[in-house]
């Protein structure tokens, strides 16, 4: 592994184009990631950090959607669009220097408020239920402060939940080498991992094809211990974040936000928009310790579901004879396929659950197994039950039916 140059470690003020002020202006999301200095697709230590805001600044991130694409439903299609790596996910706004903060300290964000585009988009191209749910299905939605709505998707209307699903500082250099180093492990013992890509890459003297980082820059898919995609969907406003910083100022970075998910994203996506994130921030010299991961905090109101009323189904850990959850197939276990009840395996049991509720919906409302598999992903809500009752852990899938309308 390169080692980072020295400079890259000493952060100082004329690195920076802007001053610190009261109101920060991240990012630009009617350009791409590729054409905007702010904005970044992959994660590396020595990323340089190009704003600079001061703890209490108002900082607005301006950010794209995830696959970094114009969502107007005129605009032709865009090329990139198709890569089998999904080169393009995920453009964040940032990333910002925090004047003050260390490596070490805990960084406070608050979310203030989202400002949604005008459009979305989801897909089910893959997700929780790939080897279930085959076919693909793509939905426009039209959005407005309050609801969004699709014509290809009618008798659907849903309420505003925003919240960005990536909130993440950069990773230190020891953080970076860990990360990258197990990573590589579990690819090579045959597990699902995406590993660096320097196709569509942002920054592109780094990260991209021919940087000086290329076979380095982290992906933005998966959350790690710097915070990252997340997709938390509490995460909205009025909510604190606390993230661990391993340089110095932090190099905060906001993208992929939703305006609607359900808890777990099963089909892969949410409803994927433009948005500006409004936050403000803080640093804790003696916070929690935040060894495995982010933490949170926030009204105990947006742990609720968006409806008066719902319908849940269950699952346990039960599989047919001779199956082999695919999640599993990478273990080559000789004894799975000879059970039919796996001890204590919640994602299992969260499939279960989720199937239940696919056809539910589908025989209740009259979609299709893919739509129905979609408005799982946007609205239902998987939650554990309990995790003790071996070996039948169980999960729960919650359906808010005020998403029903009639036309």
């Amino acid at each position: 592994m390169k080692k980072l140059p020295i400079l890259f470690l000493l952060i100082g003020l004329n690195q920076f184009s802007v001053q610190a002020q009261d109101v920060i202006k991240v990012g630009d999301n009617a350009l791409n990631c590729l054409e905007d200095p702010n904005c970044i697709n992959r994660l590396h230590p020595a990323i340089p950090m190009t704003s600079l805001a001061k703890p209490g600044d108002t900082i607005y991130f301006n950010s794209r959607n995830c696959d970094d694409i114009d969502l107007n439903p005129d605009a032709p299609k865009d090329p990139r669009i198709g890569d089998p790596q999904w080169g393009t996910v995920h453009p964040l706004a940032g990333p910002v220097h925090i004047e003050g903060a260390e490596a070490g300290d805990v960084l406070m964000v608050t979310i203030q408020k989202i400002i949604p585009g005008e459009w979305a988009f989801t897909l089910t191209d893959g997700g929780f239920l790939s080897d279930e749910v085959g076919n693909t299905l793509s939905v426009k939605w039209k959005l407005n402060s309050e609801y969004a709505t699709s014509d290809d998707l009618p008798g659907i209307r849903l309420p505003n939940r925003s919240f960005p699903g990536i909130v993440t500082v950069l990773p230190g250099v020891e953080q970076h080498a860990k990360i990258l180093s197990r990573e590589t492990e579990l690819l090579n013992a045959g597990g699902s991992v995406m590993m660096p890509y320097a196709k569509y890459a942002s920054p592109v003297e780094l990260c991209g094809e021919g940087g000086s980082f290329s076979e380095e820059c982290l992906r933005t898919i998966p959350p790690r211990e710097h915070g990252g995609n997340l997709d938390i969907r509490y995460l909205q406003a009025g909510v604190t974040m606390y993230l661990p910083c391993y340089l110095p100022g932090c190099g905060l970075a906001i993208g992929d936000v939703h305006y609607i998910q359900g808890d777990g994203e099963v089909s892969g996506t949410a409803l994927e928009m433009n948005a500006t994130v409004i936050v403000t921030t803080e640093i804790l010299k003696d916070g929690p310790k935040l060894g495995r991961g982010p933490h949170y905090e926030g009204s105990s109101s947006l742990l609720n579901i968006p409806s008066e009323r719902f319908y849940a189904t269950t699952g346990l850990p039960l599989k047919d004879r001779e199956e082999v959850p695919s999640d599993l197939a990478y273990l080559a276990s000789k004894k799975i396929p000879q059970l039919e009840n796996l001890s204590k395996d919640i994602s299992l049991a969260a499939k279960n659950a989720l199937l239940e509720m696919i056809d539910y919906i589908s025989q209740t409302y009259g979609y299709s197994r893919e739509e129905a598999y979609l408005i799982a992903s946007v609205a239902v809500d998987i939650r554990i039950g309990q995790l003790v009752d071996v070996p039948n852990v169980g999960a729960t899938a919650i359906l808010p039916l005020d998403i029903f309308v009639k036309d």
